[in-house]
């Protein structure tokens, strides 16, 4: 009769009575057990109710939605003060948890999956991957709708996220709609509807509660079904949203009268987005090419490259080995990369356990992060524990076509961007042809076998040690940097990254050098179209600040367009080792 009643005051579409329809959530109740026939009962109810209305009405459409809450559980927080770094459960129970759930819902004949209400978006992430998990499985999807929610006058998730930054984060599950839902009224939802409508090229949906919640209203809430009408209804004039309705203290009257109020208006018409990768941490980064929108990725909270990281961790003082990665976002590090890779430390749990801190240190959680390791089960512990879109580092050919294609369609299906190098089964690419030709083959197999967005692209074509006495090496810098123009033409869509720090390793010891190199090469790279590097962020000297006499010695080298660059270099290099 619930449903009934809403769908004769105008509803299209009926959420199923599901939103703790998972054995986590009724195990509250000890009835974890009856997932699958609560779930099943839910929608044979709805569906019911929705085929009476179009027997009475032909031609009358009508939707079920499987609701799927947010659980009682979260990811992203720790429930004790006393260890930030705990959690209470774990991403695969989560994601095993709503699988079950989904599995039920779509059997039962739900038209479509509402994922909703979502203060944690981890959470969502693993509702997200079992879905994708349950669609796979059948041969075929159904629609999706996401609907966040905002908890407070910050206008962010409870865990932290603004409203691009969960945009960013659930991208890849491609919904039909994105929206709101639940926690606040109308009015305070509108700044955060009308920028999800100026950023999303999908549709928009909102139904808010009648209001901030009221213990004092005989229902609970303060406005009545005209109070509520009204305030979607300027929604809907403005062109802000495709779907509306109610939640919580919303009635049959409600939507009745939000129906009448909003039928007139012709629905939201969708931007068209740039072309860019979307990435996120508590906040969006968008990174759409460019050298205004160059990313600079903090180095040293990566063991191989900082000795007195690695031994932070080594020691397990996590406390301090949070202060590096502070330390690179106040530098300027628009991407923090993390990395564990060292013999004797147990690598997945160091990383499972340094992201669970940081996501508590609002200061370095704003930015993404790149999880970095040459061990899968590294990277995909690390893509557990991070809400917002992250990037792995790194993916490649060298163990062959069919673990390549494997591990992207993992990484997209945690929501991740991922580095791609230049290696394939023979090796890693050192000359501007091999770079080339790997990186275009990796990008088909990528987009026509993985199915992975161009944008969610990022290739590394090995940025090599120069100046090493070799003369093979001497073109190692030139050919990175024309490989990186060639790649950005024969790869439409993709972005570019490197580890800069290798190009000058030939004069460890020597800083200002060091850093003069550094600067030369990325002046030159972003020129050709570089979008990101691994820098020690706090050090990077600016190119026009660079001493003439030396500028010039570093861009022959750079360059390769002397001879006896290497030998001009490493003779004057003594001279230029004080301060500058």
């Amino acid at each position: 009769k619930i449903h009934r009643d809403y769908l004769e005051a105008g509803a299209d579409i009926l959420e199923t009575n599901t939103f703790n329809g998972t054995s986590i959530a009724m195990e509250d109740y000890k009835m974890g057990h009856l997932v699958r026939d609560l779930n099943t009962a839910a929608v044979k109810i709805a569906k019911q109710a929705c085929d009476e209305i179009k027997a009475k009405s032909p031609g009358r459409l009508c939707f079920v939605a499987g609701a799927i809450g947010p659980t009682n559980k979260t990811l992203s927080m720790s429930r004790d003060v006393n260890d930030p770094g705990k959690r209470d459960i774990t991403f695969v129970e989560l994601k095993d948890a709503y699988r079950e759930q989904v599995d039920a819902l779509i059997d039962a004949g739900a038209d479509l999956l509402l994922c909703e209400t979502v203060f944690d978006t981890l959470v969502l992430k693993a509702a997200l991957f079992a879905i994708d998990e349950a669609f796979e499985a059948r041969g075929y999807r159904l629609p999706l709708m996401i609907s966040g929610t905002i908890t407070d006058a910050s206008g962010r998730t409870l865990t932290g996220q603004t409203t691009e930054g969960f945009w960013n984060s659930v991208r890849h599950a491609h919904p039909i709609s994105i929206g709101m839902n639940c926690a606040l009224g109308g009015e305070q939802m509108r700044p955060h509807i009308d920028e999800l409508s100026r950023k999303s090229e999908i549709y928009v949906s909102c139904y808010p509660n009648a209001g901030l919640p009221n213990p004092l209203s005989p229902t609970g809430f303060p406005e009545g079904p005209e109070d509520t009408a009204a305030i979607l209804e300027t929604f809907a004039r403005d062109g802000l949203v495709n779907i509306v309705g109610g939640c919580c203290g919303t009635t049959p009257a409600h939507i009745a009268a939000i129906k009448r109020r909003v039928e007139k208006y012709p629905p939201r018409v969708a931007p068209v987005s740039s072309p860019a990768l979307r990435l996120s941490g508590l906040e969006a980064l968008n990174v759409v090419g460019g050298a205004q929108s160059f990313v600079n990725i903090g180095e040293r909270t990566n063991v191989a490259g900082s000795p007195k990281f690695k031994k932070l961790i080594e020691d397990s003082d996590y406390r301090a080995a949070v202060t590096v990665a502070k330390q690179q976002v106040e530098a300027g590090a628009g991407i923090i990369d993390i990395n564990f890779d060292a013999g004797l430390l147990d690598g997945k749990a160091a990383m499972v356990k340094f992201l669970n801190l940081i996501a508590t240190e609002p200061d370095i959680a704003r930015v993404p992060v790149m999880i970095d390791s040459s061990k899968w089960e590294i990277l995909e512990a690390g893509l557990q524990c991070v809400q917002g879109k992250a990037v792995v580092n790194s993916i490649s050919l060298k163990e062959g076509e069919e673990t390549f294609v494997r591990q992207a369609k993992l990484c997209k299906r945690y929501g991740a961007a991922m580095v791609v190098m230049a290696f394939d089964e023979k090796g890693q690419a050192a000359t501007f042809e091999d770079k080339v030709r790997i990186c275009q083959r990796a990008y088909k197999i990528l987009t026509e076998k993985a199915g992975v967005d161009p944008q969610d692209i990022i290739f590394d074509a090995n940025i090599l040690t120069v100046a090493t006495g070799m003369k093979e090496h001497d073109s190692y810098a030139i050919d990175f940097i024309n490989a990186v123009r060639e790649i950005k033409k024969v790869c439409p869509g993709v972005r570019t990254s490197g580890g800069l720090s290798n190009v000058s390793f030939s004069y460890r010891g020597n800083n200002q050098v060091r850093e003069a190199m550094h600067s030369v090469f990325l002046y030159h790279a972003i020129a050709a179209g570089l979008d990101m590097a691994i820098v020690n962020a706090g050090m990077l000297e600016v190119y026009t600040d660079i001493d003439p006499k030396l500028k010039e010695l570093v861009e022959d080298v750079i360059l390769n367009r002397n001879p006896q660059a290497t030998e001009k270099l490493t003779e004057a290099a003594p001279s230029f080792s004080g301060s500058k």
